[in-house]
């Protein structure tokens, strides 16, 4: 028997109506047997739950990456509102140029300030 005709043996003892007495004597008497050794259950379930510790560990990381981002995310607003407010009081509106820190000069002299001539 070759591997296709065990490989098509296995399947077609998946099927409801399929005797698998008869397909398991099949297997045997042509010299293939799946027997597991006695520790084969706990390594399936260490490895299960091993497995479920690295989807945990993963969540927990997550969860804790939000609540700092939250965090800073409140404290940037909150800075942002104080440098807002701070602006308006300071120069009495909150235009573009008062937020450029501009106030009634012309465009001619800013020149001038920032090349010194």
């Amino acid at each position: 028997m070759n591997t296709s005709e065990i490989k098509k043996l296995m399947i077609s003892s998946l099927n409801e109506d399929a005797d698998t007495v008869e397909v398991s004597g099949k297997l045997r008497d042509e010299g293939i047997s799946y027997q597991f050794s006695h520790t084969f259950g706990d390594k399936v379930l260490n490895k299960l739950f091993s497995a479920g510790i690295a989807v945990t560990r993963e969540v927990e990381f997550v969860k804790y990456m939000n609540f700092a981002f939250y965090r800073i995310a409140l404290t940037g607003v909150a800075a942002i509102v104080i440098l807002l407010i701070s602006i308006f009081l300071m120069q009495g509106s909150l235009s573009f140029n008062s937020f450029l820190g501009l106030s009634d000069n012309y465009d001619e002299s800013i020149v001038c300030l920032l090349t010194g001539n």
